[in-house]
């Protein structure tokens, strides 16, 4: 631990089942020593949140009464208290739900969080619809040299992110970094979800929203946590995890490498190390890209609890040798792309394609698959589909280089 470290994060215990009062206490005191914080959110007119806290009723998991995978409601009254008593900001919550935009369902009647948004005066944002910015990343981008997105993102001074402590079958952990992903817009004016939610785009995507968002304050509840993956299909949830935990802290990532480590799993670990089965792991790619870090030497870490505070591991869906063969796969078919980008840009310009040995499989106007790619791979199930939008300009400006390194990974894995 530094205690001269620009990176502050504090893990406080609390009883899953103590009262508002107490969960109040508990998060006040894990947000109290971040001074500066606090500092910079009582200047603020203007202040963002993003908070895990979208699914269908139907499908809202409880443990003992607690909300199992979404944001507790006693976390964020206690979040929304402490924003009401410290600051006199206009507060807004975006959300770009991806039940609205694939089931068709009513962000306000999915939110967990509504009704305590109300009742604290904080303005819903339902940014499934626009208005949508291009923004710059900062830095030039790990993956893509710029994004669209909400409006009521950009147009805040201070932004908060609230997520749940969870584990994650396809990025290992879902945290207060993977939260943000909930603010991509999709089509029309953007890109189907899984444009991004795609091997090796998706932890570079991750650490570019970290950098565009740069939350002033990060919160984990941690009362109730899941392992195994972060969603099920209601018969295949991921086990409950009593954690009785709280975390704060002023960087995204190193508040999410210090919760990592309380779920028992290495902040600095990588891909194929538990739990970053599928992919990078998005907090080293950050760190890596001088966002962050993920170094517990490195980060001011207080915590009232030990490591682990709960079985938490990520559940592997397919065998090793195949998530190499996708990753590798994935990696040769976005460089195929470059080095024929222009034939393809005469056939495909302004369409959405997938490439697969070097072939063109799929071709459409709008990015929405609608099916899985594991039917779309055919025989060749080993073999990934990698989409990509065939732009002349190519406005988004995707970063190759990370399909080298992709390679060069794969290559060591099955060495």
């Amino acid at each position: 631990m530094s205690p001269t470290s620009p990176y502050i994060v504090r893990a406080v215990a609390c009883d899953y089942q103590a009262p508002d009062e107490d969960v109040y206490e508990a998060l006040k005191r894990a947000v109290d020593p971040l001074t500066d914080v606090w500092e910079r959110l009582r200047k603020a007119k203007r202040i963002g949140l993003k908070i895990n806290q979208d699914k269908p009723r139907d499908r809202w998991v409880f443990y003992d009464g607690q909300l199992q995978q979404l944001v507790s409601s006693k976390v964020l009254r206690a979040v929304l208290r402490l924003l009401r008593e410290r600051t006199d900001a206009e507060l807004i919550c975006t959300d770009v739900s991806y039940y609205a935009m694939y089931e068709k369902t009513d962000p306000l009647h999915t939110g967990t969080a509504i009704p305590l948004l109300r009742e604290y005066g904080v303005t819903f944002v339902d940014a499934t619809k626009p208005p949508y910015r291009v923004v710059e990343t900062p830095g030039g981008g790990q993956m893509f040299g710029r994004y669209l997105m909400p409006a009521s993102v950009l147009d805040v001074d201070e932004f908060i992110s609230v997520a749940k402590l969870k584990n994650h079958a396809f990025m290992g952990v879902t945290l207060t970094l993977k939260n943000l992903f909930g603010l991509m817009p999709g089509e029309p004016e953007g890109h189907t979800r899984t444009y991004f939610h795609h091997l090796v785009r998706m932890p570079y995507m991750l650490a570019d929203m970290g950098r565009i968002v740069n939350p002033t304050l990060n919160i984990v509840d941690g009362l109730i946590g899941q392992a195994g993956r972060e969603w099920g299909n209601g018969r295949d949830e991921g086990p409950t995890q009593v954690s009785n935990t709280l975390l704060a802290g002023n960087h995204i990532i190193a508040t999410d490498a210090c919760a990592a480590h309380l779920m028992g799993h290495d902040p600095r670990s990588d891909w194929l190390t538990p739990p970053f089965h599928r992919d990078r792991n998005a907090l080293l790619v950050a760190a890596e890209g001088g966002f962050g870090t993920v170094n517990l030497d490195e980060i001011d870490f207080q915590s009232e609890v030990q490591a682990p505070v709960g079985q938490f591991y990520a559940a592997l869906t397919d065998p090793v040798e195949t998530v190499i063969s996708w990753r590798r796969t994935t990696a040769e078919q976005a460089l195929y792309y470059l080095e024929h980008r222009s034939e393809l840009i005469d056939r495909y310009a302004g369409q959405y394609i997938l490439l697969q040995e070097g072939q063109v499989r799929w071709h459409s106007d709008i990015s929405d698959l609608r099916r899985s790619r594991r039917v779309l791979a055919g025989e060749r199930r080993d073999q990934a589909l990698w989409m990509k939008y065939v732009d002349p300009d190519e406005a988004e400006d995707e970063r190759f280089a990370v399909y080298e390194h992709a390679l060069a990974q794969s290559a060591k894995a099955t060495a």
